[in-house]
């Protein structure tokens, strides 16, 4: 059954995130949609609906693209809720997941087909595998051990091969073979799971060899993994896309634009993580990101730089970190780097390697010649860990991402000058200086791609969990080393958003964010009055609980200051996590018990315990605070250029850390402060779309007065104002608004959720904010 096709969707106004899983599939959310359409949100924003591993909590290990996912309800369950959106005035965007899929053969029957053929099957094309490594079979390290000690356990069953839950295809006429001769016959080899991270032959997606890259630059593999999904864009089913990690991708440029053609130029943000100065490239066509640059911005507006200066050194007086490991920023992350690289992505260095190596060999320019492996390794190295963006997209584009002066400290690390030659081949090659045939494409490709995965394990997953001054500054797309952002920034960042990208997405919070808005919210206040949590951890420090190491125990304290009242078991599970991603005394591959075992007694005595009643007390005396944070970030997000994408349940106060903390089922309906702003804002999107839309206009507006620093405020398309406190600890301790005033565009302007409160001329602020530390404006007719 078909559903009858509508015109193309405008862009949404706003969209609201649903985390499918069995626990809750396209039914509940169905169920939902009364409640969503009332909030004022234009559309669902559904995680990936596709065939997953069964169980899968989140729907990323796709192992079937031609087929809506049965656990969740398969297609007739989506077309239903798509029905029920739409009665209810919305419509759908669905998450994709181009860039890799599981590596699950059981499930997946396109990878299955491609281990029992090989690299002839019809479908060997659809995977990023390097055949002429490892003796032409496929690495896959399942094992529990080495075979010698796995051996017994791997049993023969007709045609397929069995390994506890594991089963994979046997070629034709090889299982009566012996199992040494019966595995070595095999297109694929099980292996020791350690094995992966210096041998594996093919792309993963970071370091997670459970999901195996995808060759979406194949025009016939672009086809046969997004046909489905093309066909519920045309039916009307779905509305917009959000893309999934484009930068693993072969040619993130030319997937868009195959996208964009196919899906008629629908609405399409990418999650693309811009760092800190970076621009979205222009020539990519759409709408612009999912919003994590927002997120940046946003945050930034409610963190004292000066506090957070104090903050960090009272984070090193307590924790005493290493330099680079976790006591400055920048050596954090490149030692970081450098560990990455040659632990968890040693296979893909090491497939760079063997691409340049193999380039050079055989070029016909006497300038590659006589390049060791080695030293080939060393200048891919030495460039990679200096790289500030997650990776370069063109030739042209690898100029002003692997710089001059980055190349000038890579041959620092050769002690013979004349080796130091090698970067500057591989920064040559780079750069297309030697031409653009298919070998020196692979080249420049598999650069990219190992660089965006180092950025994300190095950065993200590592460095994020060393240097910990201020937990709310570690969050995707965050800027650590200097987090607060200034209000002529964020305006003028608002202002590039309004003309460059008008329909790009915005968020706070997301099924990726290592802690949620409202949490982070809490952990900004601690900016304004460093001094006093540091007391606090003196304080508390005296009860004696043994304390694993000082990052751990500061990372604690914050956690519970910034989650609030909590059950211990979550607060364990993301130290737990945290301990193992930053990989400094534990990790996920060589976990220490007594460690992590010290930690959870921790958790249980201090933060958890007596002791931590009196972190509880500083964030009940911050209260007040952390509201006009809460409030004003949200308040922000809903009114400022971009279409805002609410993640479920954080229209009202939510507070959740890393997952799975935060992808369980969403609450509905809790109503409170934050729910009353944000319908408010919602429903006036709704109903007045052009003045926040793609033709709209965002102008700045400068409060006056002793206290004006601390108003932010802007107009939008002359018809709204969005006002919000920030920094206000600093405000109440400095005595408060005063005479402060913000001069509002001509006319009268109502607050949209007190419509009897008018304001004229210089709104003074004390007045504004009275009863909210928040307020939405809107322009009264004459």
């Amino acid at each position: 059954m078909t559903t009858p096709e509508r015109p193309d969707p405008a862009v949404p106004t706003a969209t609201y995130r649903l985390q499918l899983q069995p626990g809750f599939p396209f039914a509940a959310a169905a169920e939902a949609v009364p409640y969503l359409a009332s909030l004022g949100v234009s559309h669902l924003h559904l995680s990936p609906v596709l065939e997953a591993v069964p169980g899968s909590p989140h729907g990323y290990d796709v192992v079937d693209p031609a087929r809506v996912r049965e656990e969740l309800g398969g297609e007739e369950g989506l077309r239903e809720l798509s029905r029920t959106a739409r009665r209810h005035g919305l419509g759908l965007v669905v998450d994709i997941v181009p860039n890799h899929m599981a590596m699950s053969p059981r499930h997946n029957p396109a990878l299955w087909e491609v281990l029992r053929d090989g690299p002839s099957s019809r479908r060997a094309r659809w995977f990023d595998i390097d055949w002429e490594a490892q003796g032409g079979q496929v690495l896959l390290p399942v094992l529990g051990g080495p075979l010698g000690e796995e051996a017994d356990r791997l049993k023969t069953d007709g045609d397929v091969l069995r390994y506890y839950d594991h089963v994979f295809p046997l070629r034709e006429g090889t299982a009566s073979l012996p199992l040494p001769q019966l595995l070595d016959a095999q297109w694929y080899r099980p292996v020791w799971w350690r094995l992966a991270r210096t041998e594996l032959n093919y792309r993963r997606f970071f370091s997670i060899s459970e999901l195996i890259g995808v060759r979406v630059e194949d025009p016939e593999v672009f086809e046969a993994t997004h046909a489905k999904i093309l066909e519920l864009l045309h039916e009307g089913v779905v509305d917009g896309l959000r893309v999934d990690h484009p930068d693993g991708l072969a040619d993130p440029g030319g997937y868009l634009r195959r996208l964009h053609e196919a899906t008629g130029g629908r609405w399409t943000v990418v999650e693309k993580i811009l760092a800190d100065g970076e621009a979205l490239p222009a020539s990519w066509p759409v709408a612009g990101t999912t919003g994590y640059d927002a997120l940046r911005h946003v945050d930034g507006l409610f963190m004292d730089p000066d506090g957070f200066g104090e903050l960090l050194g009272r984070y090193r007086a307590y924790a005493a970190p290493q330099t680079d490991r976790g006591g400055d920023w920048d050596a954090t992350v490149r030692r970081a780097a450098y560990n990455v690289l040659t632990h968890e992505l040693a296979a893909e260095t090491e497939r760079l390697t063997r691409v340049a190596s193999r380039l050079c060999a055989t070029a016909p320019e006497t300038a590659l010649r006589d390049r060791a492996p080695w030293a080939l390794r060393t200048a891919l190295t030495e460039l990679l860990v200096r790289l500030e963006v997650y990776r370069p997209y063109s030739p042209e584009d690898a100029a002003t991402v692997v710089t001059e002066e980055a190349a000038a400290e890579a041959r620092r690390a050769f002690a013979v000058p004349e080796e130091a030659g090698a970067v500057d081949v591989v920064r040559d090659l780079l750069l297309g200086r030697y031409g653009d045939g298919p070998a020196h494409v692979e080249f420049r490709t598999r650069f990219a791609q190992t660089a965006s995965a180092l950025r994300a394990k190095s950065v993200e997953d590592t460095a994020f969990y060393r240097y910990v001054p201020l937990l709310s500054a570690t969050e995707v797309g965050g800027e650590p080393g200097g987090p607060a952002v200034a209000p002529d920034r964020f305006h003028a960042y608002c202002a590039r958003v309004q003309r460059d990208w008008p329909a790009t997405g915005t968020v706070l919070s997301t099924h990726d964010a290592k802690r949620s808005a409202d949490v982070r919210a809490a952990l900004h206040v601690l900016t304004e009055c460093p001094e006093r949590w540091a007391d606090v951890l003196t304080e508390v420090s005296r009860a004696g609980q043994a304390v694993p190491d000082g990052q751990t125990a500061w990372a604690a304290w914050q956690t519970v200051f910034g989650l609030g009242p909590a059950e211990k078991e979550r607060v364990q599970a993301a130290l737990l996590k945290h301990v193992r991603e930053a990989g400094l005394f534990t990790s996920w591959t060589e976990q220490e018990p007594p460690y992590e075992e010290a930690v959870a007694r921790f958790v249980t005595a201090g933060p958890c315990g007596v002791p931590g009643r009196k972190v509880a007390e500083l964030r009940e005396a911050l209260e007040p605070h952390i509201r006009a944070n809460v409030l004003g970030a949200a308040l922000v997000h809903l009114t400022m250029p971009g279409v805002p994408d609410l993640y479920q349940g954080t229209e009202h106060e939510y507070r959740a850390l890393v997952d799975p903390d935060n992808r369980r089922p969403p609450r509905f309906g809790e109503g409170g402060d934050k729910e009353a702003v944000t319908r408010a804002a919602l429903a006036l999107r709704a109903r007045r779309p052009e003045v926040f839309g793609t033709t709209a206009s965002y102008e700045p507006l400068t409060a006056v007065g002793a206290a004006a620093d601390h108003c932010l405020a802007f107009a939008r398309s002359g018809e709204v104002v969005t006002a919000v406190t920030r920094l206000s600890l600093r405000l109440a301790e400095s005595g408060g608004w005063g005479d402060t005033r913000l001069p509002l565009p001509r006319g009268r302007w109502a607050d949209v959720r007190e419509p009897a409160r008018e304001f004229t001329g210089e709104a003074r602020v004390a007045e504004l904010f009275a009863a909210s530390p928040v307020a939405l404006l809107e322009r009264v007719p004459e």
